[in-house]
């Protein structure tokens, strides 16, 4: 396996690579990281998305805050450097409760509605989530390795994954 490069998503960021490249992005809260990958082309893609839906915010220039048009932007950004929209598969982590209060409303309960507002969009766009690691109330890194479609979820008190 030979040692590709390290691209860093930050936060309400997005970015695309090929292999042997691994994708990361740290500190999944309340956001959701997706990652969109074409196992023919090895070309993944990393979202790191904070809110659901631009529609509901004056101030949404950065698509890559958005649920909705991050993964629009990832879709056609893995496009250009050929990768297939019809062969994209999916996995998803982040979305956790960070803090939880007494009589929580679903406006503040973020991270489910990220983790819906995802799953959701990948549905109408016919995406495939293979797996997804969403919710409970810890934070998350993650890392897309586009030579074999691994998904490497890190977490602090519980663990490593591979999903």
């Amino acid at each position: 396996m030979s040692e590709g490069n390290v691209v860093k998503v930050g936060m309400a960021d997005l970015n695309v690579a090929k292999a042997p490249d691994i994708l990361t992005t740290l500190g999944l809260g309340s956001c959701v990281g997706i990652a969109l990958y074409d196992n023919i082309t090895k070309i993944g893609g990393l979202a790191h998305i904070m809110l659901p839906d631009s529609t509901q915010i004056k101030n949404n220039e950065n698509v890559a805050k958005f649920a909705d048009t991050a993964i629009e932007k990832l879709i056609c950004d893995m496009s250009i450097i050929g990768a297939k929209p019809s062969r994209l598969v999916a996995k998803i982590a982040g979305g956790a409760h960070m803090f939880e209060f007494k009589n929580m409303d679903d406006m503040m309960r973020i991270g489910t509605r990220n983790v819906t507002a995802v799953m959701e969009i990948l549905k109408k766009l016919n995406i495939p989530i293979l797996a997804n690691d969403t919710g409970s109330n810890y934070g998350r890194t993650i890392e897309l390795h586009t030579d074999t479609g691994i998904l490497l979820v890190r977490t602090i008190g519980h663990g490593i994954k591979e999903i």
